[in-house]
């Protein structure tokens, strides 16, 4: 199992913010089994909606590739 070091929202690959994607990246399991875990852990007391709210506004988005349509203004 392979991880990476960064933790970034991907810009491809999101349902709704990208947390769960990041997540799983930086571990090295599915998206999708990340998103059933949150789903899941909501289910039990606790500030999981917070902190995924938190991750939401801390982590950058993924660098957009160098060839992109539009330029930054």
């Amino acid at each position: 199992m392979s991880t990476s070091t960064s933790l970034v929202r991907p810009t491809h690959g999101r349902m709704i913010a990208g947390v769960c994607a990041a997540l799983a990246h930086r571990f090295g399991i599915s998206p999708t089994t990340m998103r059933v875990i949150f789903v899941a852990s909501c289910l039990l007391p606790g500030p999981q909606f917070l902190v995924y709210l938190a991750l939401w506004l801390l982590l950058p988005n993924e660098k957009k590739s160098s060839g992109s349509a539009h330029p930054a203004w």
